[in-house]
C-alpha cells in the first residue's frame, strides 16, 4: 500500500501537459507498507539506491550518501539486539 501526503500542492493539467501552480513552497511524504522486495544497488558515483516495491507494483525509490548507509545499517543491528521485531 502506497500513502501519499502532499502540502500546499496545485498543478495545472493542460493538453496532457502538467505545470505548476503556485508557489515552490510545496512538500510531500511517501509511505509504503507491505513491502514484497527490497534492494540496495549503486547509484552514480558516490551513492547508494535503496529500492522497495509492494505486491501491488508500487516503488520507492532512495538515494543515499555512504555515510547514510552506514549509519542504517547500524541502527537495524541495534534493533536487532534489542527489539522483539526480530525474534
Amino acid at each position: 500500500m502506497l500513502t501519499l501526503q502532499l502540502s500546499d500542492f496545485m498543478v495545472e493539467l493542460k493538453d496532457g501537459a502538467i505545470k505548476n501552480v503556485g508557489p515552490s513552497n510545496k512538500t510531500g511524504a511517501a509511505k509504503l507498507f507491505d513491502v514484497e522486495d527490497v534492494e540496495a544497488r549503486e547509484f552514480g558515483d558516490r551513492r547508494v539506491k535503496v529500492v522497495c516495491e509492494d505486491d501491488e507494483g508500487n516503488e520507492v525509490q532512495v538515494a543515499l550518501d555512504p555515510d547514510d548507509v552506514r549509519k542504517l545499517a547500524a541502527d537495524i543491528e541495534a534493533l536487532e539486539e534489542d527489539s522483539p521485531v526480530f525474534e
